[in-house]
């Protein structure tokens, strides 16, 4: 009986130290205590900004700094129980006092974990990015390399990589501070603005764990969304932000962005344009309603050639006067043979440009990788060296296009 007793007590005793170590709620958080970044800026600091900085992580002969230019870090804090929850507290631009949803404040260091302790420093709650949504790289930051921020990013686990990075025209400083009339939160607009124009066809799908992996890729550059701020607190997306490596290269224009869907094939199409006609003379406007495409690559005098072969539908939006007649056959055939040709030099052109700059963010590399595996182990290998070899690679462009839909006119 006294073993059986003390084998009892040992049990209950056992099960009363996991239930100690298992209590759910034993290192909580509150909300109340926490500081929820939302959106992320950085910029280029000004040159007296290492003057103005508090000696937080460094001390003079003691505890060095990075040679590097420093940095500007703008972060947008939500302020708590002023986030509109339904769509009765909604309301546009937040300027007043009493509609003050995030806190914006700017801080300097010499790289993004630097700037982060000088931030922590200054605020009561423990900074917490799990629901950081925005961060906006200033084109001058991305053209010096954004190899810290990746790092950093990619090693903290609370950054979500559903999270949009974008590249933006001038400071990134002034998409935080900006003020738009449909959202009261600016990081929201933001993504709204994103993610609206994925399901609208005017930009591919790229979050920031999409734009790590192609940084990742042997034979694939990564690209970013190229952003301005308008005059009226509005975002503008403004073309492409391409890559070679961790530094900006270029950037392409915003139609530019219709041509890389379509040489890739990506759908929905969401982009208008004007077709010239020779015969009948005249002009329309035709919407692309859906794409194809395919790639292939062919070894030729030990090198690669590439054909992508695209296939677009198109609607007749208007027309711009009344000389000709849309159901004619002969109209219809020219406006599709026009449509061709403009696509065909439109792709042929962004390819070129991407060529001279050594950035394929087309992913011709990874499909030679794939399809030519024993080729690229032998003459290619590392990512440099297909870099190069981009420059001066062939790639055939075959467009066909057809008119799906002419429209109904009421007489």
């Amino acid at each position: 009986m006294s073993k059986r007793r003390s084998r009892t007590i040992s049990l209950l005793l056992g099960w009363v130290a996991l239930s100690i170590v298992l209590a759910g709620c034993w290192d909580r958080l509150e909300l109340e205590e926490r500081a929820v970044v939302l959106g992320v800026a950085i910029d280029t600091a000004d040159p007296e900004a290492e003057e103005e900085e508090s000696p937080i992580t460094h001390l003079s002969g003691r505890f060095p700094v990075p040679d590097e230019r420093m940095i500007r870090l703008t972060v947008q804090i939500a302020i708590p129980g002023k986030i509109p929850l339904g769509p009765g507290e909604g309301g546009g631009g937040g300027k007043g006092e009493s509609g003050q949803t995030v806190w914006v404040i700017a801080v300097t260091g010499h790289t993004i974990d630097d700037a982060l302790v000088n931030l922590q420093q200054q605020v009561s709650g423990r900074l917490f990015y799990g629901h950081l949504r925005v961060i906006v790289v200033s084109e001058a930051v991305a053209r010096e390399g954004m190899e810290n921020l990746n790092d950093y990013l990619r090693r903290n686990s609370e950054v979500r990589r559903m999270a949009w990075m974008m590249v933006s025209q001038g400071k990134a400083e002034d998409l935080m501070k900006a003020t738009p009339q449909l959202e009261r939160v600016p990081t929201l607009y933001l993504i709204s603005t994103m993610d609206s124009a994925v399901r609208m066809g005017k930009l591919p799908e790229n979050y920031i764990g999409m734009f790590w992996s192609n940084l990742s890729k042997l034979g694939q550059e990564a690209f970013l969304p190229y952003v301005r701020m308008r005059k009226e607190q509005n975002i503008e997306i403004n073309g492409l932000a391409y890559f070679k490596g961790e530094k900006m290269i270029g950037k392409t224009k915003p139609l530019e962005i219709g041509t890389y869907m379509a040489i890739k094939g990506l759908n929905p199409a969401g982009y208008r344009g004007f077709v010239r006609l020779e015969r009948p003379p005249g002009m329309v406007t035709i919407f692309a309603t859906s794409r194809r495409a395919a790639m292939q690559v062919r070894i030729v005098d030990n090198e690669p050639k590439f054909t992508v072969r695209m296939f677009t539908e198109i609607n007749l939006e208007e027309k711009l006067n009344s000389d000709f007649d849309v159901n004619s056959s002969d109209v219809l055939e020219e406006i599709q043979r026009e449509n061709r040709k403009q696509l065909a030099k439109a792709a042929k052109a962004l390819i070129e440009q991407t060529q001279r700059n050594g950035s394929d963010i087309f992913g011709f590399g990874e499909y030679l990788r794939a399809k030519k595996p024993r080729y690229w182990d032998r003459e290619v290998k590392t990512p440099e060296r297909w870099q190069n070899m981009y420059k001066n690679v062939s790639i055939e462009v075959d467009v066909d296009s057809r008119v799906r839909r002419i429209g109904m006119k009421a007489n």
